[in-house]
């Protein structure tokens, strides 16, 4: 669990209050593809894709891809965030220059507390604010990056697992969640005692390490997060899930990661031109949908 300052927790509060001033791409829909943990830039249509929200009675173990329909825009969506079971994501709000300024002092903070050579490692920082609705429930999930949950309105609670449970997180589904499905790790109602819980109240907030499952439940109010996200450079492992997929595939049982440095250094390595060929394909096909 971590405290953090009061002053930045209220100025932030402050800020996203200004939400509908500054972040909604009013009169548009957001994407549809499920979050993969990007808000606005300085004009509405630059960043049309900039928000994801879904509302309805969600399961913990709802895929992405099984969300209802969209009943309102995101603009009636937030203003009847009260009963609509909504939970929105406002994508990369560190482009939005208010929040820049903001967030640079404070993650900085954190950082200079976390490790002085850190950022040296990162690749990719971003920031997310979540608003959610009443007795919400953000579905069970990992995420490819090291996030830093930080309680602003409203109280919550977050169920963590340990990634290192082969009973809760097959190697199987970790394979798949890096090569080609974003949901694929499997909430398992059985081992929910293994969960370590963090109830979260304004002021405070929790470090969710890379591939760490998790689930959070909103409790009887509307609830309003910030999330610090930070991919670091080292690809090894993530290469040696997916050269342990593609093996699988083949009928073989791989060596999971971290049993043999030379095996895995050799499986990653000869995942870094297929890793790159997909990115290309997939930049392709974007500038073919938008064209």
């Amino acid at each position: 669990m971590l405290d953090y300052d009061r002053q930045w927790s209220t100025e932030q509060w402050i800020r996203s209050r200004t939400l509908r001033d500054h972040a909604f791409p009013r009169g548009t829909s957001s994407a549809a593809d499920p979050p993969t943990h990007g808000t606005r830039g300085s004009h509405e249509k630059d960043r049309p894709g900039g928000i994801y929200y879904d509302a309805g009675n969600i399961r913990v173990d709802q895929r992405w891809d099984q969300m209802p329909a969209k009943q309102f825009s995101v603009v009636e969506t937030m203003e009847r965030i009260e009963t609509c079971g909504a939970w929105l994501l406002f994508k990369d709000v560190q482009k939005d220059f208010k929040y820049k300024i903001f967030l640079g002092s404070g993650w900085e903070k954190i950082k200079s507390k976390i490790d002085q050579d850190l950022k040296s490692r990162i690749l990719r920082e971003d920031a997310l604010i979540f608003v959610t609705s009443p007795k919400r429930i953000a579905t069970y999930h990992i995420d490819r990056e090291c996030s830093f949950l930080l309680q602003i309105k409203g109280t919550k609670t977050i169920h963590i697992f340990d990634r290192a449970d082969r009973e809760v997180l097959p190697e199987e589904e970790i394979e798949r969640f890096w090569t080609v499905d974003n949901n694929a790790p499997v909430y398992k109602p059985q081992f929910q005692g293994r969960a370590t819980s963090y109830k979260l109240r304004p002021g405070n907030g929790v470090h969710i390490p890379v591939n760490c499952p998790h689930w959070v439940e909103n409790d009887d109010n509307v609830s309003v997060s910030l999330n610090v996200n930070v991919q670091f450079k080292d690809t090894l492992r993530a290469n040696t899930y997916r050269a342990n997929h593609a093996l699988r595939t083949l009928g073989l049982t791989p060596r999971p990661p971290g049993q043999s440095p030379t095996v895995d250094y050799l499986k990653s390595h000869s995942m870094v031109a297929v890793v790159a060929a997909k990115a290309a394909l997939h930049k392709l096909s974007s500038l073919r949908k938008s064209s």
